[in-house]
């Protein structure tokens, strides 16, 4: 049973959760401060439901991805000991896991109607599935799905903020759109490694159609624009000294990851991708909790 648990998690890289949940607790804190739902067990049932509902929708759409780059996985040397392609699981585990996953999401949608009177939640919870699941095939017919995967993320924060509220504010947009540009950003970064087959097999990545080095730059404006819109979120969050900060860190951070990486030398792009992104995301997410606590 451990075997095939690990199998599951590791298959939808369960780890890389790390890199949109920080940014969904950062709204829900937030969301918190606005509602004033910080009472026992109010926090509690909030939080619940939206690590539920956030590990349920990205593990649908990991493993549809997995499903649907099947034959790519299999063919591309760097994705080819994946779980499907060596066999580990069957197309009709993980399509049955895909389905559980689905409708385990839809159906916990339902908790933001028992315990917030909150409807949304339910009424885009198949939309929401559908357009993050779609990211998977926009390869196949433009260099901009970068831009979905960030667009899909971006529904972290914005989706905790309606359930939690019941509404939509500027605070969870910009800062929505901050992730966008976040993971577009770095998503260049990671596909650059894949310039050669993609170019083979007819997939579209900014870096197969105007190289790695243009693509680098692309990626350094988006995260310009993302430290940009890290500042505007905290503008209109009325947030302090602490997470602005904390901004410059971030800076910091992303200077660092594209140090990492050069054109002619790609040696560090998983250290570029997950480590430096996974304290990135973490650490907004305690810098907007410290500045709440510390100032209010």
């Amino acid at each position: 049973m451990a075997g095939i648990v690990g199998d599951f998690l590791g298959m939808i890289r369960f780890s890389h959760t790390l890199f949109a949940l920080p940014f969904a607790l950062a709204a829900l804190v937030l969301a918190w401060r606005e509602t004033g739902r910080l009472r026992w067990p109010d926090w509690a049932f909030d939080l619940a439901g939206i690590v539920v509902c956030m590990v349920l929708a990205r593990s649908t759409a990991m493993a549809f991805n997995r499903l649907v780059d099947h034959r790519y996985d299999a063919a591309n040397p760097r994705t080819a000991n994946r779980h499907l392609p060596t066999g580990r699981l069957s197309r009709s585990v993980v399509w049955a896991f895909t389905l559980i996953c689905a409708a385990g999401f839809v159906l916990s949608t339902f908790h933001f109607v028992l315990h917030n009177d909150n409807w949304w939640p339910v009424y885009l919870s198949v939309p929401v599935l559908l357009f993050v699941c779609a990211y998977s095939l926009t390869k196949r017919f433009t260099a901009l799905s970068h831009f979905w995967l960030g667009a899909s993320l971006m529904l972290a924060p914005v989706a905790t903020w309606l359930a939690i509220t019941g509404g939509m504010a500027a605070t969870p947009v910009l800062l929505g759109l901050a992730v966008l540009c976040w993971v577009a950003g770095f998503d260049i970064i990671y596909a650059c490694q894949d310039v050669d087959f993609d170019r083979q097999a007819g997939l579209h990545s900014i870096p197969a159609h105007i190289g790695i080095s243009h693509a680098l730059r692309v990626s350094m404006l988006c995260h310009f624009v993302m430290l940009a819109l890290l500042v505007a979120a905290g503008a209109a969050a009325g947030l302090g000294w602490v997470y602005f900060g904390g901004i410059a860190l971030v800076a910091g951070l992303l200077a660092y990851e594209h140090w990492l990486v050069r054109p002619d030398d790609l040696s560090r792009v998983h250290a570029a991708f997950f480590h430096v992104n996974a304290v990135i995301s973490v650490g907004l997410f305690v810098l907007v909790a410290a500045d709440l606590w510390l100032i209010g």
